[in-house]
């Protein structure tokens, strides 16, 4: 794409000056280190603003599965998870200072978007070391990290106790590290110490989600290439691999502990997914359209600038004359890419909802690092360059947007819309009650070319851009947070709170029904915080009566009352609750005051 094209990271060796030059330049990097740190700074007060109004998991079951392995890790009771998605304790290990600070479960939940809020800021400046390394100027990295930082797919995930609100930071400070670790001019212990972060990084990715077995194997093969063509000297490299043993050994560890105090009868068993969808060809069919259908996300969901981004990594990859370290790592990235949108697809089961063929979960952590590169593209490339790579990212749009259409067909307006799953293209459409793929295509495209004009605009052309996507993505985390995360906290805490009828001095003992709707059923264990609530099958089992209080499923046939025909004398119904997920009757047994004396 000719000799402007923006690469990946090019590292600089730094200038030696002395004198009052000297002086004049360090005073700028304080002043720029004190910029960073307000923009830091400024980044964690948006995250705490959008997220003021949650206080509970709503993103069930995966919050409630990274807040009781926390709680299990900080010596808190066990949460039966059985049959469920296994979550990792990588990102638990960050929650637990919430849980050593506090008990009651709100001010619990609190504390961990304060601490998201703290770890997804750090995008801003790692940001900002990309762009640098991508060739922009000072000011030009500044404002495109403020972008690139408020990304939703790096901010709205922030809002909820999930892994997505620290993965994209870690990944992108996984490629830095990685890539100053081969391309640096620097000694050999700043070497070593810049493979060991890199193969930290990507072990922590590992002990935290199945997504980061992904970023392991390719750091274990960009290892591989560095001994192959001694990029670096064997005793180095080999002492960036002992801190990846260790701590790749260590999250096994951790991850195994964790499976009796959550699943002891076992997971839902994504593995059998994943094989029988890569050994068949049906499974393949459905891997390659659904993997296709996260890339069509980030495009979109980006105004098209991580379409830019990706035609500009591919670009480096296979370009003649690239350096091959660089190379190397643009294969890297492209492979992260790839193996994060086919191994989730393969083994994603059938939700029959229309997120299984247009999500943008899983790649949220790329998708900074597309926009980014993408962006730095329309700012350093010539204009014919910037026009040839648009026009491909457009077609890569159209042609994932059919791809999309073309499997998932009808299904796209019959099965079950979630919001939660949209929160870019319902702002591109202006609906949150139907996915509209076309439309929301179509939008996307209408921002890329509005990218490409702004460029344009004499003297301020980097200006208008990055201030063009930081209004863009506040106004999108903005309404995602009122269209999707606030009325979910609404909705759940009116299905499930339990703090009225249940507290740790009355009812020291509780039992939940396991035919309560797991929606229902896994913030209530949540609202239990002080004590292992025990399960029971309600369809073949009695209640138990050794406990304080029972939560059972109320068939929509019967009364509150006749949900427990046989329930012991004195024990009453507290509370009933018809619900959109599903219905719950909570029995309580009398206190010694009021039981019948013998």
């Amino acid at each position: 794409m000719g000799p402007q094209t923006a690469t990946l990271p090019v590292a600089r060796t730094p200038v030696r000056t002395a004198g009052p030059r000297a002086g004049r330049a360090a005073r700028r990097l304080r002043g720029w280190g004190t910029l960073l740190l307000l923009g830091w700074l400024g980044q964690v007060a948006v995250r705490l603003w959008l997220a003021s109004g949650q206080t509970m998991p709503v993103a069930t079951p995966d919050e409630t599965g990274y807040l009781f392995a926390a709680r299990v890790l900080t010596g808190g009771p066990d949460a039966d998870l059985s049959w469920s998605t296994i979550y990792r304790g990588g990102y638990p290990l960050l929650l637990m200072p919430a849980f050593w600070l506090a008990d009651e479960p709100v001010s619990v939940y609190r504390l961990c978007i304060g601490i998201n809020a703290l770890v997804s800021a750090a995008m801003l400046p790692l940001a900002f070391v990309l762009l640098r390394r991508l060739g922009l100027s000072r000011r030009r990295s500044y404002a495109l990290a403020h972008a690139t930082a408020l990304i939703p797919a790096v901010v709205f995930y922030a809002e909820f106790v999930l892994t997505d609100a620290v993965l994209p930071v870690v990944l992108l400070g996984w490629l830095l590290l990685a890539h100053s670790w081969l391309t640096a001019e620097a000694s050999p212990a700043r070497t070593a110490l810049y493979g060991a972060g890199a193969g930290l990084l990507a072990a922590y990715a590992y002990t935290t989600h199945t997504r980061g077995i992904i970023v392991l194997l390719v750091h274990l093969g960009l290892v591989g290439l560095a001994v192959v063509f001694r990029w670096r000297p064997w005793g180095a490299t080999a002492l960036g691999v002992l801190p990846l043993a260790a701590a790749t050994a260590a999250g096994t560890m951790l991850n195994g502990y964790l499976l009796p105090h959550m699943y002891p009868n076992g997971d839902n068993n994504l593995e059998a997914n994943l094989v029988q969808r890569l050994t068949t060809v049906d499974g393949w069919g459905w891997v390659l359209s659904l993997g296709t259908g996260q890339l069509w996300y980030q495009i979109v969901a980006t105004g098209g600038l991580a379409g830019i981004g990706l035609v500009v990594v591919a670009a480096v990859a296979v370009r003649r004359g690239t350096a091959p370290r660089l190379r190397a790592l643009a294969l890297a990235v492209l492979a992260v890419l790839g193996g994060i949108a086919l191994a989730t697809s393969a083994a994603l089961p059938d939700e029959y909802r229309v997120g299984n063929y247009a999500y943008g979960r899983y790649l949220a952590c790329v998708a900074p690092i597309l926009f980014a590169v993408g962006a730095a593209f329309v700012l350093r490339a010539s204009r014919r360059n910037v026009l040839v790579a648009a026009g491909a990212a457009a077609g890569l749009a159209l042609l994932t947007a059919w791809i999309v259409q073309w499997y998932a067909g009808d299904r796209l307006t019959t099965y079950a819309f979630t919001k939660y799953d949209f929160p870019e293209p319902s702002f591109l459409t202006w609906n949150w009650n139907e996915f509209r793929l076309w439309p929301a295509t179509f939008a996307g495209l209408a921002l890329l070319a509005v990218a490409v004009l702004a460029v344009q605009v004499p003297r301020h052309g980097p200006l208008t851009l990055a201030v063009l996507f930081v209004g863009l993505h506040l106004a999108m985390n903005a309404t995602a947070t009122w269209h999707i995360a606030r009325p979910l906290v609404r909705d759940y805490t009116a299905m499930t709170d339990l703090r009225k009828i249940a507290d740790p001095r009355n009812q020291r003992t509780v039992a939940i029904d396991w035919t309560v709707a797991w929606k229902i059923r896994l913030p209530q264990l949540y609202w239990v915080w002080w004590t292992e609530v025990r399960g029971f099958d309600g369809l073949n089992q009695a209640p138990p009566t050794d406990v304080d209080l029972v939560i059972l499923a109320w068939d929509k046939s019967t009364s509150a009352s006749a949900t427990w025909r046989t329930a012991p004398p004195g024990w009453r119904v507290v509370a009933r609750h018809r619900t959109a997920e599903g219905d719950w009757v909570a029995w309580q047994r009398p206190s010694e005051a009021s039981a019948p004396q013998k």
